[in-house]
């Protein structure tokens, strides 16, 4: 399910995954989702980026052998 995001003024990759993802590590995800603007650092108002659905994955803070991963 791929979602649209319409640009503030000033907006940054950070600050999108932010809002949209609640994290900031999906920065390269919404790159990879909109090379054409892959070179922007700050936004313009009313860019419309493409927002592909992240598999967020609920991380815990224990060790992976706790978790059950191998």
């Amino acid at each position: 399910m791929d979602n649209r995001y319409i640009t503030s003024q000033g907006d940054t990759w950070d600050m999108i995954s932010y809002k949209v993802y609640g994290n900031e590590k999906y920065v390269d995800k919404l790159i990879q989702a909109n090379l054409h603007y892959k070179e922007v650092i700050i936004f313009s108002a009313n860019v419309k980026l493409n927002i592909p659905e992240a598999n967020l994955i609920n991380e815990s803070k224990l060790p992976p052998w706790k978790r059950g991963v191998q």
